[in-house]
């Protein structure tokens, strides 16, 4: 898509865009190609100085420099050029940010590997491997995980962020990540019954020394991740069908992995019960 994107440039807005979209000019090259453009010599001029730019920049592998020049609504568009250097992620914790609240687990999935990463453990090294990523994706994590992970882990996390709660919000779809799964035919495997609340729980029933609950927890953990690559191949679908690029150039859903974790519905159930809870 950033091949085909026009809205980076300095004065080129969306309608812009458009205009050379429904021209037929639908890409960089297309613009190089064609000497005789629908513009100002001024702006014609600008477009090609900062096309031949942003090959540069995409060639050296740049995600930054698309996404500082990019609108924010428009971020998006980096998806699929670095899709192979993408890193999914999700973290749970002891409640919503109080200065005594710390970060339980957290999975890290890229679309091949999926890793786990437990306080009292090996918390510590998500810092050093998420720094491998040029792009990540997540859930709220700009409001919520980024400045949890920032405190706690001292992580900058300063690469190219896509969150999926402003892609998904701006084609309709909220009600957090379960709602969006929800409305988007995403199944849960077996772990409907899970909120982060009850993430909490499962992290103190481990404690107490039931390991199945952080099995239990990692499942949950690793689903949502696991399933941002769904969700995020969907938004991409799903925005780039608003532009006049066609069809042809939309991603096929991802075959997802099999969760390295079994959930305990045994511990579910118990904790459910002892908290009065038939449903959620």
């Amino acid at each position: 898509m950033l091949k085909h994107t026009f809205c980076h440039i300095p004065g080129f807005g969306a309608g812009t865009e458009r205009t050379l979209w429904q021209a037929g000019l639908h890409g960089w090259e297309d613009i190089l190609n064609q000497p005789d453009l629908p513009l100002s010599s001024k702006k014609q001029a600008t477009l090609h100085s900062h096309i031949r730019e942003s090959i540069a920049q995409l060639q050296a592998g740049n995600g930054d420099y698309f996404y500082g020049l990019l609108p924010s609504d428009q971020q998006w568009r980096l998806f699929p050029a670095f899709r192979d250097q993408v890193a999914y992620f999700d973290i749970e914790t002891t409640g919503l940010g109080d200065a005594s609240d710390y970060i339980t687990t957290i999975v890290l999935y890229d679309g091949r590997q999926v890793r786990s990463y437990v306080s009292g453990q090996n918390l510590e090294d998500f810092a050093r491997d998420i720094a491998d990523y040029r792009l990540l994706v997540s859930y709220n994590g700009k409001t919520f995980d980024v400045p949890f992970v920032r405190r706690c882990l001292g992580a900058p996390l300063d690469q190219p962020h896509i969150d999926l709660r402003y892609v998904l919000g701006s084609l309709g779809y909220r009600g957090g990540l379960k709602g969006c799964e929800q409305q988007l035919g995403i199944p849960r495997q077996g772990l409907e019954d899970i909120d982060g609340f009850f993430a909490v729980l499962l992290w103190h029933d481990y404690q107490r020394g039931n390991t199945k609950a952080l099995d239990t927890l990692l499942a949950y953990n690793a689903l949502d991740v696991i399933n941002l690559e769904i969700l995020m191949v969907m938004a991409y679908n799903a925005k780039l069908a608003k532009t006049p690029l066609g069809l042809e150039r939309h991603l096929p859903l991802p075959t997802s992995p099999s969760l390295p974790f079994a959930a305990d519905q045994d511990t579910i159930q118990r904790l459910r019960s002892q908290h009065g809870w038939s449903s959620y």
